[in-house]
C-alpha cells in the first residue's frame, strides 16, 4: 500500500509506503527537514503543513499537541518526525522555512563566501585587491591615531625608510665620479639612523632640563 506525496514548494511529488513517517519519506525523495530534538517530538523543528490529505495520516500524537497550539493545528501543520502515513491517498504538503539561528556577524561571512565564490576569476582578483585597500588604510588610519609615543615612533620609523630609500636613488642617479668623491667626504648617514640618534639624546636633554628647574626652585 502507498501514498502519493507532493510536496508544493520543492516542486517534487513521490510514492512513500504506508506506515512510514513523513520526515522518512521527505528525507527519501531528497528533501531535508531539520529534527533539532533528534526526532523525540520535544521541539516543532520539523513541522510542516498538511493542505490536504490530512486523513490519510494518523491523527495528532501527544507530543504534537504539545508542542503546537490548537490553532496551529486547524491550519494543518504536523511534526513530520510523529505524523505516519495511515491510508492511501493524496498528500500534499508545505515544508516550512529553516530558522537559521547563527549569529549576525556569521551569517554576513556565509553570504559573502557564497558571493566571492560565484565571481569569476577577474572580480575575484579585484575583490581580494579592494579588500587588501582596505585592510591597509585601517591600519594606517590606526597608526596616526595611535597615543603618540606608539603613533609617532611607526610614523618615525616609516619615514626613515622613506628618505632612505630616496637618498639612495639619488645616488645611483650620480655619475661615478660624484660618487666616490660624495663617499670619500661626507658619510651617507640615513634619516633611521638620525631618528635614532635623537632618541637616545632626549633622555639626556630630559635630564638636565630636570637639573635647571630644581635649581630655580632653590
Amino acid at each position: 500500500m502507498e501514498a502519493e506525496l507532493k510536496f508544493e514548494k520543492e516542486k517534487i511529488d513521490g510514492i512513500a509506503v504506508v506506515g512510514s513517517y513523513l520526515i522518512d519519506a521527505a528525507k527519501r525523495l531528497g528533501i531535508d527537514i531539520t529534527d533539532e530534538c533528534g526526532r523525540l517530538g520535544l521541539c516543532d523543528s520539523c513541522g510542516v503543513t498538511v493542505k490536504s490529505g490530512a486523513e490519510f495520516l494518523t491523527a495528532p500524537t501527544k507530543a504534537e499537541i504539545e508542542q503546537l497550539t490548537e490553532k496551529r493545528l486547524k491550519k494543518g501543520e504536523r511534526l513530520s518526525c510523529q505524523a505516519k502515513i495511515s491510508g492511501e491517498g493524496e498528500i500534499i504538503i508545505l515544508t516550512h522555512e529553516k530558522k537559521d539561528k547563527r549569529p549576525e556577524e556569521e551569517k554576513k561571512h556565509e553570504e559573502f563566501r557564497k558571493d566571492f565564490d560565484a565571481l569569476p576569476l577577474e572580480k575575484k582578483i579585484s575583490k581580494l585587491i579592494e579588500l587588501e585597500m582596505v585592510t591597509l588604510s585601517e591600519t594606517l588610519n590606526f597608526v596616526l591615531n595611535s597615543p603618540y609615543e606608539i603613533g609617532g615612533r611607526v610614523v618615525d620609523f616609516l619615514s626613515g625608510f622613506g628618505f632612505k630609500f630616496e637618498k639612495e636613488a639619488k645616488e645611483a642617479k650620480k655619475p661615478e665620479e660624484h660618487k666616490e668623491k660624495s663617499d670619500e667626504e661626507t658619510p651617507v648617514e640615513t634619516a633611521a639612523d638620525e631618528a635614532i640618534e635623537a632618541e637616545e639624546k632626549k633622555p639626556e636633554a630630559d635630564k638636565a632640563e630636570k637639573v635647571e628647574t630644581e635649581k630655580t626652585d632653590t
